[in-house]
């Protein structure tokens, strides 16, 4: 009987997690999620999934934890999506976002270094490295210049990964992904912040909705599709890192009209520029150029622009209307 591949996620309760969480077990792995020890659970993106996942405990911050988890699971590939990732707050807390997003990736594969070098190892990078590009689409050979703490940590994260691959011979790869969205997608970042800001106006709950730079231009997808992605770089008989994005880009007044146009709502009426919500060093355009992934991984993305945010809308709508239902006396 063939034995079950094991395969560890850290940052499992995140958006990306939790879809290759879900994607893993369709595969037939067995999935470790990588959690921190913290006074308050949350699971909310994965309690649909809970009882099918394996959760232990370690820390990016502590290096023993990790080898110990490796070693009691032996898995197959790693998947390490764990990091500080909003960039405001990488403004407020550039430290801790370093020790996370940066240290914190040295730290997993040297583990895997000393555990068991034959494991697969999944680094998640990130187009904010690319932040003021000298040019567009960016791809693997656009030079970083990064506008964020965030972005200068991943910068870290992902050449330590290519050092590893290069020096130690472990099968190490980055996926430099591109803005990606769901309805799972955090509060805090600025795609989720429309979807329930249009939730709620139109609902009744707001009146306005309150953001920032509208013409940021962004290659948007939805994190569903790219986690295949992840798994493919991993199925490679050569370790190479890859560019995972639409090759589309679209503003952030792109994305408001769309989201309040589905509800039949004009967003002009409801939409309030606020300066205090512009970053110290803002990246104007986004823009991947997925063509290495589509050749070699055979990979493409199959939810668009306006499905997206359709999906994203929809939810919010959901969850916005079942916080608001009257409660019926027993």
């Amino acid at each position: 009987m063939k034995k079950q591949k094991a395969a560890i996620i850290t940052g499992i309760t995140g958006q990306d997690g939790s879809y290759l969480a879900e994607y893993l077990l369709k595969k037939g792995y067995r999935v470790y999620g990588m959690v921190r020890r913290s006074s308050t659970e949350t699971f909310e993106r994965i309690h649909h999934i809970v009882d099918r996942v394996e959760l232990v405990q370690a820390d990016l911050l502590d290096q023993l934890s990790i080898i110990n988890v490796i070693k009691k699971i032996r898995p197959v590939e790693i998947y390490n999506l764990a990091s500080q990732s909003f960039v405001p707050t990488s403004f407020e807390q550039p430290v801790l976002t370093g020790e996370f997003t940066a240290l914190g990736v040295t730290r997993m594969l040297e583990a895997v270094k000393l555990v068991d070098r034959k494991i697969r190892f999944y680094q998640a990078s990130s187009s904010e490295m690319f932040g003021h590009a000298p040019y567009t689409p960016q791809c693997l050979k656009t030079p970083f210049h990064p506008r964020s703490p965030y972005g200068v940590a991943k910068i870290y994260g992902h050449w330590i990964t290519i050092n590893y691959r290069e020096s130690y011979k472990i099968f190490a790869v980055s996926g430099i992904l591109f803005n990606h969205e769901s309805p799972r997608r955090g509060k805090e970042f600025v795609t989720r912040k429309i979807s329930c800001g249009v939730a709620k106006i139109k609902l009744g709950i707001e009146k306005e909705l309150r953001l920032g730079n509208l013409e940021a231009k962004r290659d948007w997808g939805f994190a569903g599709d790219y986690v295949e992605a992840m798994w493919l770089m991993l199925q490679q008989s050569q370790p190479r890192d890859y560019v995972v994005a639409t090759g589309e880009t679209h503003s952030v007044r792109d994305f408001v009209k769309k989201a309040f146009s589905y509800v039949n709502l004009n967003w002009k009426d409801y939409v309030v520029i606020d300066p205090a919500l512009y970053r110290p060093a803002e990246v104007h355009v986004l823009k991947g150029d997925p063509t290495e992934a589509q050749k070699r991984l055979k990979w493409k993305p199959k939810v668009d622009f306006e499905r997206l945010i359709e999906m994203m809308v929809d939810a919010d709508l959901q969850k916005v209307s079942d916080t608001i239902k009257p409660t019926i006396p027993a």
